[in-house]
């Protein structure tokens, strides 16, 4: 690799990595931890509901596939 690359792909990493830490600081100082439980608590229930309703979505796919299956057996009897 060409020298002047490497040093101008060595400079960019280590402006991005202070960045990052600059970053991880303005969050640290502005995130609480009372912030994080009210999102755990808002989001929770959303999530469950959200799972219900897919396995009751799955649920009913289930059962129109039974029905569909049992249907096919009975047209296939009759073709026969």
């Amino acid at each position: 690799m060409d020298e002047k690359a490497f040093e101008l792909l060595t400079n960019m990493y280590y402006e991005i990595k202070e960045q990052l830490v600059q970053i991880n600081q303005k969050l640290d100082e502005k995130a609480d931890k009372s912030d994080i439980i009210r999102l755990e608590n808002e989001l929770t229930p959303k999530v469950q509901a959200l799972f219900d309703g897919y396995k009751q979505h799955t649920d009913i796919l289930e059962r129109i596939e039974n029905e569909v299956m049992k249907q096919d057996e009975i047209i296939m009897r009759r073709v026969k």
